[in-house]
C-alpha cells in the first residue's frame, strides 16, 4: 500500500503479506521500519536471521551496540534510528549526557567505538592502528560485529529516510515528553 506521497507506508495488519505472516507477531510487526520492509517479503524474511545476530547476539553486548547504533544514526542523519536508540539506551541505563556525547566525540571506550563507526563511514575501512585498538578492546569478533552493525543500520537508515518512515507512536510520545 502506498502512502499519499507515493512512498511505501508501513503495512497495516490487513495488508500484511501471507508469505511472511509468521513474522508479523514478532519483531517485524512491532516497528514501522519492518512494516515498511514488508513491501518486500523475501528481503524481510532473509533479513530476520541477520537481525537476530546483529541486534540480539552481537559479541559487542547491548551497551557497546547502542553506542555504535546511535553513532550510525547520527552519521546517517536518521531521526528514526536516533530516537529509537535514545529510548533503548535510556532503558539500558545510559545517562542523558552519555547519549548526547555520541553526537560529538565521547571519552573512553565510547569514543573508540564512535571513531570506528566514523572510519567505516569515512574510509569504508578501519585503519590498522584503530583496528588493533578496537580488537584489543572488543576482540576480533567484536570488530566484525561492529562493521556488520554499521552496515546493517546504514541499510535500515537508508530505507527509513527513503520512505519517510514515521516514528513509532510510543517513541514519538517519549521524545515529545522527554527530548534529549
Amino acid at each position: 500500500m502506498n502512502s499519499p506521497s507515493g512512498k511505501q507506508a508501513p503495512l497495516a495488519d490487513q495488508d500484511w503479506p501471507d508469505s511472511i505472516a509468521d513474522l508479523r507477531d514478532g519483531f517485524a510487526g512491532a516497528l514501522n521500519v519492518y512494516r515498511t520492509m514488508a513491501h518486500h517479503p523475501d528481503l524481510l524474511r532473509a533479513w530476520a536471521p541477520l537481525r537476530q545476530h546483529v541486534v540480539k547476539e552481537s559479541s559487542l553486548g547491548l551497551e557497546r551496540a547502542e553506542v555504535v547504533i546511535l553513532r550510525t544514526g547520527v552519521r546517517l542523519g536518521s531521526e528514526y534510528e536516533w530516537a529509537h536508540h535514545v529510548s533503548r539506551a535510556r532503558a539500558l541505563g545510559f545517562s542523558e549526557a552519555r547519549i548526547a556525547a555520541v553526537r560529538e566525540m565521547p571519552d573512553g571506550e565510547d569514543g573508540l567505538l564512535v571513531r570506528a563507526v566514523d572510519a567505516v563511514f569515512d574510509a569504508h575501512r578501519l585503519p590498522a592502528d584503530l583496528e588493533a585498538e578496537l580488537s584489543a578492546a572488543v576482540g576480533t569478533a567484536g570488530v566484525f560485529d561492529l562493521i556488520a552493525m554499521v552496515g546493517f543500520y546504514a541499510v535500515l537508515g537508508t530505507i527509513l529516510m527513503t520512505y519517510d518512515v514515521p516514528l513509532d507512536d510510543a517513541i514519538a510520545a517519549e521524545m515529545a515528553e522527554k527530548p534529549l
